[in-house]
């Protein structure tokens, strides 16, 4: 991978959905774009902009001359809270209030260009951020748009105005959420058998035909054909199943992940304070660890939106400590819906010395540590693809958005997951626990798992599907 003169460096802009699962990945790719001779500006709203320097310091979006941050506003209320912003809310408001002041940096970098800037040659927009292809055409730019999603996500968010026409949705009743009826098996997408209602992104559970996010994200996959390419953080042995049909809607298509791997590829150590967690991370962790023998800890992360009850926390953590298996449990301070995340003393008492509680981490640090050896997860995409490229098994419990998709193709398509009920139970937990650490079935999910870390390395190794679609994306980003 070679490096771009200085003179002739194209220019792109980057600009992620403002949430922490979107800004991670679209870092990621902006950094493998920084070391192939791009210069980057990387968009966030006002209010994660200033969360990245409460997090990681005053000086952290300092960038490096040709890797720059800039900020716009979303349309939403100042808020200092540290927690991500409302998805409703935010989806109502970006299409409105985003679009003018996108045009105005743009403007303005483009008037600002020298040598060291140079003038704006493609915006990379997060999939749900498509106020941004009217941007484009207004400059004449290219744009490619990067769905951050697993593929199987993104392809049943394009199956959401189907299930309207076929009358699937909206539900007729409150009472459907609950009755059974999310158990109803959808058989008219060949590529997704035994997927059913429950098992789609959660945004169709409403019995409202005009709620906003159903909406929205309807109108945000009706625009897949208008992008110049569309970018996947998967890799094609894992989604080939799921990528195939939505090259129906748009034939350029390039799975490039899992991107994390693919920084493997970036030698380049002033990036490395460049970082995009939201959070004050806890690398003391890592110490604790390295005290813990191969496989043996539970690894613990709902992600940065998940919310629980207090009595679904006490019911993960009790199950924790009734398995006698070692864990790492993170629990932002916000995971509990208007309360600070606390366990009672007699926890704290009964798994001294073999649990460790913290706020935040750098889950990639993580995930690669030898000591774990199963992770309960919410089954958020990056931590998904995270965990197969580690070659870890999973227990699934699924918050929200295409969560529920990527759990049911982890349980029943690819072999490396169990799901626990949305209604768990502290026995359910140490059950399941205690089979994945030590039970047939756990072992069967480690050899499955450690098969798809091989075909995720091989995937992003030279010459690797990967690989390749990414030097594609590259040369389609040039020639432009």
């Amino acid at each position: 991978m070679g490096s771009i003169a200085e003179m002739q460096k194209p220019h792109a802009i980057c600009i992620p959905y403002p949430a922490q699962g979107h800004i991670n990945p679209m870092m990621k790719l902006a950094k493998l774009l920084h070391f192939r001779g791009f210069h980057i500006s990387f968009v966030n709203n006002h209010y994660n902009h200033k969360r990245l320097l409460r997090s990681r310091g005053p000086s952290s979006l300092d960038g490096l001359p040709d890797f720059r941050f800039y900020s716009i506003p979303d349309g939403l209320p100042p808020s200092d809270a540290e927690a991500t912003q409302s998805i409703p809310e935010l989806c109502e408001s970006i299409p409105k209030h985003c679009l003018e002041p996108f045009c105005e940096l743009i403007t303005k970098l483009n008037d600002e260009s020298d040598d060291h800037v140079p003038p704006v040659s493609c915006i990379i927009s997060d999939g749900c951020m498509s106020f941004t292809l009217e941007v484009a055409d207004r400059f004449g730019l290219p744009e490619v748009l990067f769905w951050t999603p697993s593929a199987c996500g993104v392809l049943a968010y394009t199956h959401y105005r189907d299930l309207i026409e076929k009358e699937y949705i909206p539900l007729k009743d409150a009472s459907d959420m609950t009755n059974g009826y999310l158990e109803t098996s959808v058989d008219f997408i060949p590529e997704m058998k035994n997927l059913r209602l429950k098992d789609f992104p959660t945004f169709i559970r409403t019995t409202d035909i005009n709620d906003v996010v159903l909406n929205y994200l309807m109108t945000e996959s009706d625009v897949i054909p208008r992008g110049l390419a569309i970018i996947l953080n998967t890799f094609d042995e894992l989604e080939q199943d799921s990528v195939k049909p939505l090259t129906n809607l748009n034939p350029h298509i390039y799975t490039i992940g899992p991107l994390h791997m693919m920084q493997q590829y970036v030698h380049d150590d002033r990036l490395k304070h460049i970082g995009s967690n939201l959070w004050k991370e806890d690398v003391s962790c890592l110490n604790w660890l390295d005290t813990k023998d191969p496989g043996s800890v539970v690894y613990v992360n709902f992600g940065s939106i998940t919310v629980m009850t207090k009595e679904q926390l006490i019911e993960f953590g009790w199950g924790l400590a009734n398995s006698k298996k070692d864990f790492l449990w993170i629990t932002r301070p916000d995971i509990v819906g208007g309360d600070e995340a606390m366990m009672p003393p007699e926890f704290i008492e009964e798994t001294k010395g073999r649990g460790m509680v913290t706020s935040w981490c750098p889950q990639e640090e993580v995930m690669k540590h030898p000591s774990i050896g199963v992770f309960l997860t919410h089954s958020g995409w990056n931590s998904t693809i995270e965990s197969i490229s580690r070659g870890v098994p999973m227990i699934c419990w699924p918050f929200f958005a295409e969560q529920q998709t990527n759990c049911r193709y982890c349980c029943v398509k690819w072999g490396i997951g169990m799901e626990i009920d949305t209604d768990v139970k502290r026995e359910e937990v140490e059950a399941q626990v205690r089979e994945m650490m030590d039970g047939e079935s756990g072992k069967m999910m480690k050899s499955n798992a450690l098969e798809w870390k091989k075909k995720a390395e091989e995937a992003v190794a030279i010459d690797g599907s990967s690989y390749l679609n990414f030097e594609k994306l590259v040369s389609v980003l040039l020639k432009k």
